[in-house]
């Protein structure tokens, strides 16, 4: 079914309390400091004053927000400030895509079995989310069901001055298939809002997961974001993280390997200018054995523009025959463009296969020699060379939409970044 968003009533019980209790713990939480925090050592975030930012309205001016992406035949749930509403379309019997508040008043009883059950509130940013997101997306897709169309979720922060606590809740049951698109935008160039969001994602057994994520916020606003996976035995996520946007923050990305014979494979690109910053904090987590996972991000950075990818790759007691690998790459455009790779192992089981790599570059001259050899201007040989470097990430996906779309979405940031 394709819910759309009902008049407003009272939160279940379940729901009231949970924001309560986040409520409390985040008045007790401050925010975490720049180099005195596990985690936070490479953004800076004492320039931002939650306080200055209001409550994100019910709005409807939305519209023209420009999207990263668009995968065809997709049904759309899409959120603007705190109000939303749902694209109509067919789905299966038992399938549910509705905003998240409709689902706790509608499903409690699957709402309640899964909300908070992926990410913690350990910190502000969650907890905050967890007491005030308002709309927010929750997708499910019951036993031996699969769609045969993509989802997209589409969350856009028009409102200036304001927080947006985003929330979203994915749910594959045992046998399921699906693929869903999110995607952050702001309402126009000027924004300059806190985009907080919090994401949860549940594969359950011999389930079959493709998840696409990216944001495009104004590069005047801040992004945090907690995003973390639970999969199952036998089951599989396909991961795709984009980062496009706004002017700092910092965002976690979790998969626990929960069930034997579980897989992974997480892939992200960003591409910056100016004066951006990206953080990308990731964890593999091997909790069973005969395990899989795979990791690759690449960013390339232009301007003064700075990133961080910190990733790790933990093997729990007894997850025997894990197999693991990491990898960050980085593609400097300018002499003041500034990045950091930082892979880490930590591993407690005997009878494993764990790999990583790290790389910071500036664009090779031996390549631009070749190419410029053969008749080529130096910015189209140069724009040769980072397709090239982007393309290793788009042919990590089969041919077809998918790769198609992830190819299109990263030629438009990247002719923005050079400035085309």
């Amino acid at each position: 079914m394709a819910s759309s968003s009902a008049t407003a009533t009272a939160e279940p019980a379940f729901l009231a309390a949970r924001r309560e209790r986040a409520v409390r713990l985040s008045e007790s939480l401050e925010l975490p400091q720049f180099k005195g925090h596990a985690g936070w050592e490479f953004t800076d975030i004492s320039g931002l004053d939650l306080a200055a930012y209001g409550a994100s309205p019910a709005s409807t001016n939305g519209n023209a927000a420009v999207s990263i992406f668009e995968p065809a035949a997709a049904l759309e749930l899409r959120q603007i400030d705190a109000g939303a509403s749902v694209a109509s379309g067919e789905l299966p019997p038992g399938v549910i895509v509705s905003t998240l508040e409709d689902a706790a008043r509608e499903h409690p009883e699957l709402v309640e079995r899964h909300l908070g059950t992926v990410v913690a509130g350990e910190d502000i940013f969650v907890a905050r989310n967890d007491a005030d997101f308002r709309g927010g997306a929750f997708v499910y897709v019951p036993a031996g069901v699969a769609l045969e169309h993509p989802i997209l979720l589409t969350a856009v922060q028009a409102a200036t001055g304001t927080e947006l606590d985003r929330r979203t809740l994915i749910v594959l049951e045992e046998g399921a298939q699906a693929e869903v698109w999110e995607q952050y935008l702001s309402g126009s160039e000027e924004v300059d809002g806190v985009f907080n969001t919090v994401v949860e994602l549940v594969v359950g057994d011999a389930a079959r997961l493709r998840y696409v994520c990216g944001q495009s916020l104004s590069e005047h606003s801040w992004i945090f974001g907690a995003q973390r996976a639970e999969i199952g035995r036998d089951a599989s996520l396909d991961w795709v993280a984009l980062g496009f946007g706004s002017a700092r923050g910092r965002v976690r990305m979790e998969t626990r390997l929960g069930g034997p014979g579980a897989e992974a494979r997480v892939t992200g690109a960003y591409a910056t200018h100016g004066r951006q910053h990206v953080d990308f904090d990731t964890t593999q987590e091997h909790a069973a054995p005969n395990t899989t996972s795979d990791l690759a991000f690449r960013g390339v950075l232009q301007g003064r523009s700075t990133a961080v990818w910190k990733g790790n790759i933990i093997v729990d007691p007894g997850a025997q025959k894990t197999d693991a690998f990491q990898e960050s790459r980085n593609l400097l455009l300018s002499k003041r463009a500034h990045a950091d790779a930082i892979p880490g192992l930590e591993i407690q089981a005997n009878d494993v296969r764990c790999t990583h790599a790290a790389a910071v570059a500036q664009v090779d001259p031996d390549q631009l020699f070749y190419l410029r050899s053969h008749g080529l201007p130096e910015p189209d040989a140069k724009r040769l060379v980072i397709e090239g470097f982007l393309a290793a990430l788009v042919e990590r996906f089969e041919p077809g939409p998918v790769r198609e779309v992830l190819g299109d979405a990263l030629e438009r940031r990247l002719s923005l970044v050079l400035g085309d």
